[in-house]
């Protein structure tokens, strides 16, 4: 039932053991901080993946790839699409008449 995507099964998940609090100075810090209040997070080294610079790239570089994914498609129809208009002559401009001066047949101004 696979989907052509590749991701069928089996999964390959990474050992818990691979991550470790002491890899991201971020984490370490939380740690500290919780010490210093005699509290322990058990679950801290859950987090790590997100602080693995060199897998998943730094937090400013994934919201710029997330906000400019489709920019470059998007304007390629933008482009596309000017010039599609212009090859047709398609003018957004010109002949409606609606009192923008042109006033004949218009007496009283917009109706």
């Amino acid at each position: 039932m696979g989907h052509g995507h590749g991701h069928g099964p089996p999964y390959k998940v990474p050992d818990a053991s691979i991550y470790k609090v002491a890899d991201a100075p971020e984490l370490v810090e939380v740690e500290r901080a919780l010490a210093r209040r005699g509290l322990k997070d058990p679950w801290l080294r859950n987090e790590v993946w997100r602080y693995n610079v060199k897998q998943f790239s730094t937090h400013r570089s994934r919201l710029v790839t997330f906000l400019f994914k489709g920019f470059p498609l998007g304007f390629a129809a933008f482009v596309a699409t000017i010039g599609i208009e212009y090859a047709l002559g398609v003018d957004y401009h010109g002949g409606h008449g609606h009192g923008h001066g042109d006033e004949k047949g218009h007496e009283g101004g917009h109706h």
